[in-house]
């Protein structure tokens, strides 16, 4: 039964997902210049404002894999409101929102793993002028290379729009 279970049916399982889904298989592995540079599956940390900036993270010291997980505060914990707060107010400085202004959920709150690789195309509207300034594009430019990266529902009717923010930017990179 060792053998059958421990081994046989793990080389079985591999070998298909390989053969099958080669790249799930390996990690969805995104490249430049033939190159890793990161995970479809796993958000990154970007702070350069050429950059879009994805969902902040609780893991580990932002984006660690090892580190996996929420901060388990509650809607109502007053540390949880002071820190989306503050958030809120880091967001609409960096890009240049008037005090008070909206701010899409993704950019205030961490996904419940921490490492969540996208962002609404709300949350990358918003940060739009600040990446073409930043670049020295124009904010139409930069808007449509969101609306081209947005990803619509999995099967037409599964989770919600979606932006991969490491995409995104390399997508910017290749300008």
């Amino acid at each position: 039964m060792t053998l059958i279970t421990g081994i046989a049916y793990p080389l079985v399982v591999t070998g298909l997902a390989q053969v099958i889904f080669p790249k799930q298989a390996n990690g969805s592995l995104v490249y430049q210049n033939g190159k890793p540079v990161g995970s479809a599956l796993i958000g990154q940390s970007f702070s350069d404002p050429r950059y879009f900036h994805g969902r902040p993270s609780q893991a580990g010291k932002g984006y660690d894999a090892a580190s996996s997980g929420g901060s388990n505060l509650g809607p109502t914990n007053k540390t949880f409101l002071a820190g989306a707060a503050a958030q809120a107010d880091r967001v609409r400085q960096d890009n240049n929102l008037a005090p008070g202004a909206p701010v899409p959920s993704d950019l205030i709150t961490a996904s419940a793993s921490g490492l969540d690789p996208d962002i609404t195309p709300e949350a990358a509207q918003i940060q739009a002028a600040r990446v073409a300034k930043g670049r020295d594009l124009s904010v139409e430019k930069v808007q449509a290379l969101v609306e081209q990266y947005t990803k619509g529902r999995q099967f037409g009717f599964l989770g919600e729009p979606r932006v991969n923010v490491l995409e995104l930017n390399m997508a910017l990179d290749s300008i």
